[in-house]
């Protein structure tokens, strides 16, 4: 088939489009909880104010919260009480949560809360961290030197600007494990993953075998009682070998099964 001259353009633009509204989705997602944050910190604090609520009460908001949001670990108490001192970070300053500290994870802002006081510095390091799309590590190490001290003086005016769509940030914040359990889909995001990384091993295996041994595919279409399972609802590997196909499905409606059949060779 012959493609248009012009096709590696569209589908470069294409690629791009798609990579920044998935970043775009991983922020507002991210936003949302780190605001949903601000308001239990503010919560608490105004509760314990009011009606001197103590560690007591606290754990056992988080065991109820749990037991409603089983798959959302961020609801621990050692979370709930960083999510108030995520609050008070801000509030004698901010009336309203920052713009920039929405946009970046929460584990970044921990570091930050953990590390930085002073909340001009903090919110420099912020900056610093969307513009150069630093990963929580890369973070951590640029405080622990003292970058901020070297390289100038702080700024509040937030540059509203997507970080570098390959970035550390980037990835972190698609894959960040409290966005994923906030919206319910860690589990299926891990096994994704270890599906890659097995799909990855298998391969390599295959190669190392040499000739007679090849990956026919995965997410194969399977049917089972009537009931047709692809892509969403089965994972299957198929493994051809010169005598015979070898096939292995789990499929979601808890059953599992092996078996094999013949393979006839067309040389």
């Amino acid at each position: 088939m012959t493609l248009p001259a012009n096709y590696a353009t569209f589908i470069d633009e294409l690629k791009n489009r798609i990579s920044t509204a998935r970043l775009k989705a991983g922020l507002a997602v991210n936003r949302e909880l780190i605001l949903l944050y601000w308001h239990i910190g503010k919560q608490i604090l105004e509760r314990q104010k009011k009606e001197g609520w103590g560690t007591s009460v606290i754990e056992q908001v988080s065991i109820d919260l749990r037991k409603e949001f089983p798959d959302i670990k961020g609801l621990s108490s050692r979370n709930i009480w960083r999510m108030k001192q995520f609050y008070l970070a801000y509030c004698d300053v901010h009336k309203k949560l920052p713009q920039a500290v929405a946009e970046i994870p929460w584990g970044h802002n921990i570091v930050l809360l953990e590390k930085v006081k002073n909340i001009d510095v903090r919110q420099w390091y912020i900056q610093k961290t969307i513009e150069n799309g630093w990963s929580r590590s890369v973070l951590l190490h640029q405080i622990e030197t003292d970058l901020y001290a070297r390289q100038g003086q702080a700024h509040t005016n937030f540059e509203n600007t997507l970080p570098k769509k390959q970035s550390e940030l980037a990835q972190q914040i698609l894959k960040n494990p409290y966005n994923l359990e906030f919206l319910s889909v860690a589990d299926d995001v891990h096994e994704r993953d270890l599906e890659k990384e097995l799909l990855r091993k298998l391969k390599d295996f295959l190669l190392e075998l040499g000739t007679g041994f090849a990956l026919l595919g995965n997410q194969y279409h399977v049917q089972l009682e009537g009931k047709d399972y692809t892509h969403a609802t089965s994972r299957s590997g198929f493994v051809k070998t010169s005598l015979a196909v070898l096939t292995y499905a789990k499929v979601r409606c808890g059953h599992s099964f092996s078996f094999s059949c013949p393979y006839l060779k067309l040389s």
